[in-house]
């Protein structure tokens, strides 16, 4: 959990009451239930009731409290939470529940992200077959050398790529989410020093199976990837 003394740099009053409060519903720090009062944040965090009344709206966007007249903030039962939300997704992934919220996350990439692919290679345009490239390409430049900020930046490009060449609305939207679980599995040492070599070729060979048309070959190279996340996930308790 953030600290309370300093905001994150750069990102407010706002924005710090924001993460503190949602790292800790998140956690189970305010269990379901649980009545947060308006009053008590602004003067926990010295913000004023504009700063407190906007950070809850936020939180009740994300289903994880709702305002009652009388009664105070509420925190909501998890599954009403908005689990998609990419906030929600740090905040777990930041909290002791991290192993299980990424095994979940990589499942949901492993039933979703292969059908992708394999519409991709039907649908995707030439600029989207040349942006997977590069990706692919980009991941390769940056496998070796401990260099895992720059290979982040080009495996979540890939996976944004191959979700909206797919040509289905619904799987584009969960650009973000693959994005919060490509980077929570590197910032919370997930990956090793270095990528594994053989997932950095299935990378290319998708992009290869795409460029191709090759829809069976895209799907089920895609769904080596998928298998291959959850692996490195045996390096978390389960």
């Amino acid at each position: 959990m953030t600290t309370e003394g300093t905001p994150g740099q750069g990102n407010g009053l706002h924005s710090h009451v924001l993460d503190t409060l949602g790292l800790a519903i998140t956690a189970g720090e305010y269990l379901p239930g649980s009545v947060l009062r308006t009053d008590e944040i602004a003067e926990r965090f010295d913000a004023s009731r504009t700063v407190v009344r906007e950070v809850v709206r936020v939180l009740e966007s994300m289903h994880l409290v709702e305002s009652r007249r009388r009664v105070g903030v509420t925190v909501r039962p998890t599954d009403e939470w908005n689990v998609y939300d990419p906030r929600v997704i740090r905040w777990r992934l930041a909290g002791t529940d991290r192993p299980r919220q990424l095994r979940s996350l990589t499942v949901l990439r492993s039933a979703i992200e292969p059908v992708a692919a394999g519409l991709a290679a039907t649908l995707a345009t030439p600029d989207q077959c040349a942006e997977l490239t590069e990706a692919a390409l980009g991941m390769v430049r940056t496998s070796r050398g401990h260099q895992l900020e720059a290979y982040l930046r080009h495996d979540i490009a890939f996976h944004r790529v191959v979700l909206k060449a797919s040509g289905n609305e619904m799987f584009a939207r969960l650009g973000d989410v693959v994005a919060e679980v490509l980077t929570g599995r590197t910032e919370h040492a997930v990956m090793f020093h270095d990528p594994d070599p053989a997932a950095v070729t299935l990378h290319v060979q998708v992009a290869e199976a795409v460029r191709e048309a090759d829809a069976a070959r895209a799907e089920e190279l895609t769904r080596r990837i998928a298998v291959g996340a959850l692996r490195e996930l045996d390096v978390l308790a389960p």
